[in-house]
């Protein structure tokens, strides 16, 4: 899914999770495998189950701590029968992602050519951003455990440009999720669901007018 800003584009938005890591879902999937035997079990729960799904929005918006999800989240696996000690179970969701390297070269690229670049993200656990300098790689951010809001809610989306200056109908947001992409063309925004770094290139290169893969940029704005 790719959608053009409704305006001239000012500035790109970038997910954390999923586009500058490796696959979440493919980590979420593989984790739930290893615990339970199903890799979709973990899914049902966070979206299925009340409790856990009330605990999971209720910490990436920051009400609860990392702890109080797990103790959810581990009676949510007892309740299938899957016992689980619920300390670790962030880092064990998260074990598998991985930077990826060639996003995270696309950052620094679309801001040397004068773009503004932003962080809008929805976090998990304490240590979810370590080992990424945030504030070297982006002009803001919007994270939603600080903010107290969480994609596909489109505050955070207003958060980040009211940070950048831009309007959201100049501004193209880039996300794994293709729900957290409808919800910011809502608000006229661009969009690009994330599933490659190369089909992100090219696609963000089109709606940008500029050739990403080229080693130096054709022009600067």
């Amino acid at each position: 899914m790719i959608r053009a800003p409704k305006h001239d584009p000012a500035a790109v938005l970038f997910d954390f999770g999923g586009v500058l890591t490796t696959s979440v879902l493919d980590a979420f999937g593989a984790f739930s495998e290893e615990v339970s035997g199903d890799p979709q079990l973990l899914f049902d729960l966070l979206t299925d189950d009340s409790s856990v799904a009330r605990a999971f929005v209720d910490h990436e918006e920051g009400r609860i701590a990392a702890e109080d999800f797990e103790e959810s989240l581990a009676a949510g696996f007892a309740s299938h029968g899957v016992t689980v000690p619920a300390d670790g179970l962030i880092a064990g969701m998260q074990r598998r992602l991985r930077p990826d390297q060639v996003m995270l070269e696309l950052v620094d690229r679309v801001r040397s050519l004068g773009f503004g670049v932003g962080l809008v993200s929805n976090s998990l656990g304490r240590d979810c951003y370590a080992g990424f300098d945030l504030d070297a790689l982006f002009d803001v951010q919007a994270i939603s455990g600080i903010e107290g809001t969480r994609k596909p809610s489109k505050r955070l989306y207003r958060i980040a440009c009211e940070r950048l200056g831009v309007e959201v109908s100049q501004a193209i947001m880039i996300d794994d999720l293709r729900q957290n992409i409808e919800a910011a063309a809502g608000l006229g925004m661009g969009g690009i669901v994330h599933s490659s770094a190369e089909d992100t290139t090219r696609a963000l290169g089109s709606l940008l007018e500029c050739d990403l893969d080229a080693a130096a940029p054709r022009w600067t704005r």
